[in-house]
């Protein structure tokens, strides 16, 4: 089965990183701090780097 990714999420989840949306000053770090904490909310076993970017579906 693959992860549950950001895109896949309700919507209270964006709302919820959006609060932190002022720390990062690149887009690319706003949208990967999503990926991540989407591969930590996933149903993965293991919640390394290497296995969430395994499971990962619309992650690139």
């Amino acid at each position: 089965m693959k992860e549950t990714t950001p895109t896949a999420m309700p919507p209270c989840f964006d709302r919820w990183c959006g609060r932190f949306d002022d720390i990062f000053s690149h887009q690319a770090q706003k949208r990967e701090f999503r990926n991540y904490l989407g591969g930590l909310l996933g149903e993965s076993e293991r919640k390394n780097l290497s296995q969430m970017a395994n499971n990962a579906v619309g992650v690139t």
